[in-house]
């Protein structure tokens, strides 16, 4: 089954096969929710409700000449499967109504009118203190509550790692990889290159992302940063898990404070954030501050760019402070 909002009568019967719709119930339209990067995803709307239908295919939905492992739906829908065991958790994510693992299809809650939190990369956008808050303590709850000397096999994901991988720790320090940074700003590639040639740091980048590769102790969301952030009415709310792992806790905070700096928040917002994340036993500093390092580079000199709107010279002072904290 392939999900495609130009075949509305086929989506209806499929949904209805699978008991996701009620035997009276139609669809009435069909609307993109949001941007998405990986996956196809339709806001499906009946005369009684409105779903979410998401499809996971074997490339990424935004760059199609990049593969990614389909199964990253199961994998995502595991995670909203485990996370309702969790009140707390659970009151943070959109509910899990369906699942089909064959054709790689999750239906989820629709929570309405949203935005994600990309727009904090503006100028002048800041989290408010309620909202840096709540993802702290999702954070937080969520490397609390899954921890184990013997990570779960059902949340390897190693595909996904895989991909990743690639995107973080390789791609953008390979210095011909294809990619020239000067179509997102004039002058970017030049900016990059010494880093790119940088023996020492490219060392401490293949150590960081054997790391990151390896199995750890803590369930993670994998990808905690702005885009899997929904501002709702009825608040803070976490989406997007399908990169999902055991692994370093350092990880996940670590991306979250290389995004919080790249979007310009203010101290006070990234102190609260370090004041209130509850770090699990053995949790190493060192190796927090290399995932931010790493996070802020791999996003300015590598392919997933973001709509940031730092100046040249801005971006380079990032690079130079994110070197330091890899090496």
């Amino acid at each position: 089954m392939l999900v495609n909002a130009q075949e509305p009568d086929a989506l209806q019967d499929y949904l209805l096969r699978m008991g996701w719709l009620g035997p009276d119930e139609t669809i009435t339209g069909l609307e993109k929710p949001g941007e998405g990067n990986m996956n196809y995803t339709l806001r499906v709307i009946t005369p009684v409700r409105t779903l979410i239908v998401k499809q996971a295919r074997a490339y990424v939905e935004k760059y199609p000449t990049i593969p990614a492992p389909a199964e990253r739906a199961v994998i995502e829908g595991r995670f909203y499967q485990k996370a309702l065991a969790v009140p707390m958790l659970s009151a943070y994510m959109p509910e899990l109504m369906g699942m089909d693992e064959a054709n790689s299809v999750l239906v989820l809650e629709d929570l309405g009118t949203s935005s994600d939190y990309t727009f904090l990369y503006q100028p002048g956008r800041q989290l408010s203190e309620e909202e840096t808050q709540a993802l702290t303590t999702y954070l937080s709850e969520l490397h609390q509550e899954f921890i184990s000397t013997k990570p779960d096999p059902d949340f390897a994901n190693r595909s996904m790692r895989a991909l990743n991988h690639e995107h973080i720790f390789n791609y953008p320090f390979l210095e011909d990889n294809g990619f020239d940074l000067d179509i997102i700003q004039p002058g970017l590639q030049a900016v990059a290159m010494p880093y790119k040639q940088d023996a020492a740091l490219k060392k401490n980048v293949r150590e960081l992302g054997e790391r990151y590769l390896a199995d750890g102790p803590i369930l993670l969301h994998g990808d905690y940063y702005p885009g899997s952030w929904l501002q709702t009415t009825g608040g803070v709310k976490v989406i997007d898990p399908e990169f999902c792992f055991y692994g370093p806790a350092e990880f996940d905070l670590g991306v979250m404070q290389a995004h919080l700096i790249m979007a310009q928040q203010s101290a006070s917002i990234r102190d609260t954030v370090t004041a209130n994340y509850e770090r699990p036993a053995g949790f190493d500093e060192t190796l927090l501050r290399r995932f931010t390092g790493v996070e802020i580079m791999r996003r300015l000199i590598g392919l997933a760019q973001l709509p940031l709107s730092l100046s040249l010279e801005q971006k380079q002072h990032l690079l130079e402070d994110a070197r330091s904290l890899l090496v």
